[in-house]
């Protein structure tokens, strides 16, 4: 463990048994997202590719416009 998280579980530790479930929970939520967009992005990388290519591609075939900010 890191000192950083160390400190950080020292100052929780200091708080009211509500608030360090709240953090608990909000801590909890926070890694399993982030684990969630982790293996989203992950899979998502040959799509991600194929997407990128067909983009390239209507660009050197000339079939893209400029995009303008103001008619959007």
């Amino acid at each position: 463990m890191t000192a950083l998280l160390e400190k950080a579980l020292a100052e929780i530790s200091k708080l009211p048994p509500p608030q360090q479930e709240e953090v608990a929970a909000w801590l909890l939520a926070e890694l399993t997202d982030e684990g969630h967009w982790a293996t989203s992005f992950a899979n998502s990388q040959p799509t991600l590719d194929a997407l990128a290519d067909e983009a390239l591609a209507e660009h050197r075939a000339a079939l893209t416009e400029p995009l303008d900010p103001d008619r959007l």
